[in-house]
């Protein structure tokens, strides 16, 4: 049975996320997004998600970004570190 890579990289203070990536979970890609703020920019947050998973080439896997109310650079910074993290767990 293959490990499952996850990866974790934020907070939940203000003005910042959580973001968790579990690579090969899913053979799909599934994105949850919990975001004190979704209802205005919860489209926003999840094209900055789907730009940066582009980026690593990430797709598939599971998701969730748990946000209070980071900016797209904190969101790009932390999806980037959590990612880096999953492909080094092997």
């Amino acid at each position: 049975m293959e490990e499952i890579k996850t990866g974790q990289a934020g907070s939940l203070e203000s003005n910042d996320l959580i973001v968790t990536v579990n690579l090969n979970e899913r053979e799909d890609l599934c994105i949850e997004i919990e975001s004190i703020v979704k209802e205005k920019f919860g489209k926003q947050i999840e094209k900055v998600v789907r730009e940066t998973l582009k980026e690593f080439g990430v797709n598939n896997g599971y998701i969730k970004i748990v946000d209070k109310g980071a900016l797209d650079f904190t969101i790009r910074a932390r999806l980037k570190t959590a990612i880096k993290r999953a492909e080094r767990r092997q």
